[in-house]
């Protein structure tokens, strides 16, 4: 349960699809001068080195942001976010999602972040020491129900599980049905990872029941290395703001160039 460490993965073709939509839907947030909430279930160390034994051993990176990057303009909230990071801890300094977060958000904002494995959270606090991020030792499917609906209402929920317990795939849609239940203005964001075996069919049948309305976008890339059984990245977005189909329909098209 508490076995999964990111730094393995962090900068992959996953990493890129999720990261470039949230950065996308938080700068879309703070367009308004309104304050708003941030939670996050899953947070990891938030800050990677790309040059480490952990991510130099799968590729994941070398196939991942180093490919993808020239797919953004300077301009994009994404690109903005890894030349502020790159900046404060060195060119191959890569951002998980509360350091996505803590970048583009504001000081009216309200951030909080769960990370339950003993090793992440203490990397998570040391990372977000000069940002004003709530960090959590807490089980995130609990902290999101216990804080859910959050003050100010406005604002976001990020799910980015590990998926090594095989229940959360069952586990989700009824979670999500319950958040939404608790939080109907909320935006609320699973990632999944889509696998050979595509095992997450049956869950985003079921979130698509659950929640019709809601949007589900999904990207196909090749595999990191022989054998990795990854060859996808899916988000699950209830709430999407204003102009994220077309955000996601652009990086579709850089996906596709893939080979």
């Amino acid at each position: 349960m508490l076995s999964y460490q990111h730094g393995f993965h962090a900068g992959n073709m996953a990493d890129v699809h999720k990261h470039a939509l949230l950065a996308w839907m938080l700068d879309y947030l703070t367009r308004k001068d309104k304050p708003l909430s941030y939670l996050e279930t899953h947070a990891g160390r938030a800050l990677y080195d790309l040059t480490s034994d952990a991510s130099v051993k799968t590729g994941e990176a070398a196939r991942g942001i180093a490919l993808a990057e020239k797919w953004f303009a300077p301009d994009h909230p994404y690109a903005q976010v890894l030349k502020a990071v790159r900046a404060e801890a060195g060119p191959n300094a890569y951002p998980g999602s509360p350091m996505v977060a803590a970048h583009l958000l504001r000081d009216i904002d309200q951030i909080d972040v769960a990370e339950l494995h003993p090793g992440e959270i203490v990397e998570l606090r040391d990372a977000m020491a000069n940002h004003a991020v709530g960090c959590h030792q807490l089980d995130g499917w609990q902290m999101a129900m216990s804080r859910c609906p959050p003050d100010p209402r406005r604002g976001m929920l990020l799910v980015d599980p590990s998926f090594e317990i095989k229940s959360d795939y069952d586990d989700i849609p009824d979670f999500f049905r319950k958040i939404h239940r608790k939080w109907p203005v909320g935006i609320l964001a699973l990632w999944y990872p889509i696998l050979f075996d595509e095992r997450h069919k049956p869950m985003t049948a079921a979130l698509r029941a659950t929640i019709p309305d809601a949007t589900l976008h999904e990207v196909r890339f090749p595999p990191a290395r022989a054998g990795h059984g990854m060859v996808g990245s899916g988000m699950f977005v209830v709430n999407a703001p204003y102009g994220f189909d077309a955000q996601a329909a652009w990086l579709s098209s850089k996906f596709k160039s893939l080979k």
